[in-house]
């Protein structure tokens, strides 16, 4: 009986018998040349985790019952948000690992979290009406999340095509946080809620437009007024952060739909 030699294993054969593979992302270097990369970036998946780890925090907070603590957090996890992709695009360590990741801890932090939070405060008087509500939201987020992921490169990056996750988000964990914070039991102004957090899910799937900010040039030299500035802003929002957020997040999705009432009228008058 004629036997071939076993062949010897290769890397990539003794890899797949780990319990976690390795991950490998094909992308393309400067000249065009397709290139192979091993493994993840550390520093802007470490702000993407802590994002999902606030989202999820957020959560468990809301199903005890703590509030305030959950709405706080979804504020943290929005911050975190805003840094991981800055921090990406400022060290060159974008990749398509990053933004699946990414776009997955905001559907936690931004969809999941802001819906159960609203549920557990206000929405779950209303029985099945309230989870109703609540997974318009959810849905809201999903959908927009994946329209921006699509939308990538093919729109004008000054502007957001419906209201962003993270600002509906505002709006909502901010509405609880700053009525919580009075006593207000959420049972008691549940319609409202219902009507805001419904608001919230369809401004993510409109296509209403909203400013990003990303036309923002934070490495470039600016007046030094412009710093007293900033220290001023952060000194407004912490003299009372629940209500001056809330205001500024609501401000920020009614802007949305005032410029495009505003362009309708302008077109009516030019005809």
């Amino acid at each position: 009986m004629n036997e071939r030699p076993e062949e010897p294993k290769s890397a990539a054969d003794e890899e797949s018998l780990l319990p976690i593979d390795e991950h490998v992302e094909e992308g393309h270097d400067d000249e065009g040349r397709k290139v192979r990369h091993r493994g993840v970036y550390l520093l802007p998946n470490l702000f993407t985790t802590a994002n999902l780890f606030a989202g999820f925090y957020a959560i468990i907070n809301a199903m005890n019952g703590n509030f305030y603590v959950a709405a706080a957090a979804v504020f943290v996890a929005m911050v975190l948000d805003s840094l991981d992709g800055r921090v990406a695009r400022l060290t060159n360590t974008q990749s398509a690992f990053g933004a699946e990741y990414d776009s997955l801890s905001d559907m936690v932090a931004f969809g999941v979290a802001p819906a159960l939070l609203a549920f557990e405060w206000a929405l779950g008087s209303m029985g099945k009406v309230g989870w109703m509500v609540a997974f318009i939201y959810v849905a809201g987020a999903a959908l927009r999340l994946a329209r921006f992921n699509t939308q990538i490169g093919t729109t004008d990056k000054r502007y957001f095509i419906g209201l962003a996750s993270p600002a509906a988000a505002g709006v909502v964990a901010g509405t609880v946080w700053a009525f919580s914070d009075f006593g207000i039991k959420g049972s008691n102004m549940a319609f409202g809620v219902a009507v805001l957090v419904a608001a919230a899910g369809m401004l993510m799937v409109s296509n209403i437009k909203y400013y990003s900010f990303k036309d923002l040039d934070l490495k470039g030299r600016v007046p030094f007024v412009a710093i007293l500035v900033v220290v001023l802003l952060f000194a407004v929002v912490f003299s009372d952060p629940p209500r001056i957020l809330l205001i500024i997040f609501l401000a920020y999705a009614a802007s949305g739909p005032l410029q495009y009432l505003l362009q309708l009228r302008r077109r009516k008058s030019v005809k």
